[in-house]
């Protein structure tokens, strides 16, 4: 369970930026090089690599060498992972709140 936390932290710490944000989304509609996927952002190569180091790292994404080219894709079973994290927390929040709505029905009456 630990290294799952770990791994869940890691995730939403790479989706708490939104350059990565950004950078996800486009990988949504296909895999893309690092120089395509640096093009939007005013930012120098080196330090634009850096979020895809983060976002390789925590498994968002995955990465080919080919020759001097590095293309980079979704890789989302780390989004599944905080996807089914998120879904217990709404289940969660969801019965406190019907329960507390149900309460609050009892004490009108």
């Amino acid at each position: 369970m630990a290294k799952q936390s770990v791994q869940l932290n890691r995730v939403f710490q790479a989706l708490a930026d939104p350059t990565r944000r950004a950078v996800l989304e486009r990988l949504g509609r296909g895999p893309a090089a690092m120089s395509e996927l640096a093009q939007p952002f005013q930012m120098a190569l080196p330090s634009f690599s850096q979020h895809l180091d983060v976002l390789e790292n925590c498994g968002l994404v995955r990465s080919r060498k080919t020759g001097r080219v590095r293309t980079y894709r979704l890789a989302p079973q780390s989004l599944k992972s905080a996807e089914s994290w998120l879904l217990r927390q709404r289940d969660l929040w969801t019965r406190r709140l019907d329960q507390l709505d149900a309460h609050l029905k009892s004490m009108k009456e």
